[in-house]
């Protein structure tokens, strides 16, 4: 995974989760509390409600992103950027500052100007943006977008965010955001929650990720509640996303987003991971947990995909199972000829006890007469080979293999 400097700020593996406040110039915007027009009263939010309660970004938007309402055009933008100058000399607090903008004309004079690192909600829809950031050595946030200035955010299919991410390229201080929110008509909290659920797939480009699900419907849906009371249920998510893989977390609600991410980042999967010095061959255990994340990185390196399905591993308890699925399953998983990635393991059969049964057997029935049951371990090409294997000797077994496929998916 690929570490970015924003201005000195670590984002990546190797740092804590990072927090971006929010600061909006725009009077569109429809979170009240975030909302100034007046320099010295931005100044005073960011620097205590902002940086004071844990922020490390500070993000300035000069527009409100509602699809309802009329897009600026870079003009009207750069018009409102006085006032965001003005804010960030007032404010006496250390952030790296951050200009939400979809024009590198905008991001070109921010840049210039004092701030810091780029939010692009486009997406590199302007293809200039990319060489703005490089020229200025800045971090840029890049929203998965369609190649279109006027509809931030709208990929109206989860399967087609990954593939938006990459419009126009990276520079070497990209940082990815999957586009949570209403961004358009087509987009369900459904689609959101999906994302959410997937957000290891989209670290298979190597770098950063930004989330930004703060108050969102899609989590507010969930338990009922209205835009003021969803903090709860936006920290649960959070602390979610980062032991999921997010590295920086926008959010208004700075000091709780803080405490929920550090939660998360305690709790995330531990992986092996060396630095590489001379001589040394370097190791980063990839956060990989289905076949399809698997086959991002692959994608990466331009390797064979083939071997993404041998990437992770499920573990199923079967209960019920008839004499022959399990004569069926022993036999299939028995010794060197066995089918690869899968072991089956019968209950009562430890290493050990006298006389255990035949790879071709149905084993001794539960004590309930129900059937056998015991541990079947198989990563995705395993189940699948398997299914081929035994097909058509238990129906009941046929039917349970067929939920596990129905749940790969």
């Amino acid at each position: 995974m690929r570490n970015v400097d924003a201005a000195g700020l670590g984002i990546g593996d190797d740092h804590p989760p990072r927090i971006m406040g929010v600061l909006n110039v725009s009077k569109e915007s429809p979170y009240d509390p975030s909302v100034y027009d007046d320099p010295g009263d931005a100044a005073e939010y960011v620097d205590e409600e902002l940086i004071a309660e844990g922020a490390d970004i500070v993000d300035v938007g000069l527009e409100s992103a509602n699809k309802d309402l009329d897009v600026l055009s870079a003009e009207q933008e750069l018009e409102r950027l006085d006032t965001a100058i003005e804010t960030m000399a007032s404010t006496a607090g250390d952030a790296v500052w951050s200009i939400e903008t979809r024009y590198h004309e905008v991001a070109d004079e921010a840049l210039a100007r004092g701030f810091d690192m780029v939010n692009d909600i486009c997406g590199f829809a302007d293809p200039e943006m990319p060489r703005v950031c490089r020229e200025h050595d800045a971090a840029v946030s890049k929203m998965a977008s369609p190649p279109d200035l006027e509809r931030p955010g709208a990929i109206e299919n989860v399967d087609d965010i990954y593939e938006a991410l990459s419009m126009n390229g990276f520079t070497d201080k990209t940082i990815l955001d999957p586009a949570f929110g209403g961004w358009s008509e087509a987009k369900t909290h459904a689609d959101d929650r999906e994302t959410l659920r997937r957000l290891r797939e989209f670290r298979g480009y190597g770098r950063p990720l930004l989330v930004s699900i703060n108050r969102k419907s899609f989590l507010k849906t969930i338990a009922g509640r209205t835009t003021e009371e969803a903090l709860p249920v936006s920290l649960a998510a959070t602390s979610m996303a980062v032991e999921r893989g997010a590295h920086v977390i926008r959010t208004h609600d700075v000091a709780e987003t803080r405490d929920a991410a550090l939660v998360g980042a305690e709790f995330a999967r531990g992986r092996v991971r060396t630095g590489r010095d001379a001589g040394d061959v370097a190791v980063e255990e990839l956060d990989v947990t289905t076949a399809r994340e698997a086959e991002r990185h692959l994608d990466r390196l331009g390797a064979d995909r083939e071997v993404a399905g041998e990437a992770s591993v499920r573990t199923y308890e079967l209960t019920g199972l008839p004499e022959p699925a399990v004569g069926a399953l022993r036999a299939a998983t028995a010794g060197s000829e066995g089918v690869d990635g899968v072991a089956f393991a019968l209950a009562g059969a430890a290493a050990g006890t006298a006389e255990p049964p035949s790879a071709t057997d149905g084993g001794e029935p539960d004590a309930d007469g129900t059937g056998s049951h015991g541990l079947l371990i198989c990563t995705p090409a395993g189940r699948s080979a398997l299914t081929d294997a035994v097909s058509g000797v238990s129906d009941p077994l046929d039917a349970a293999l067929e939920t596990m496929d129905d749940g790969w998916k």
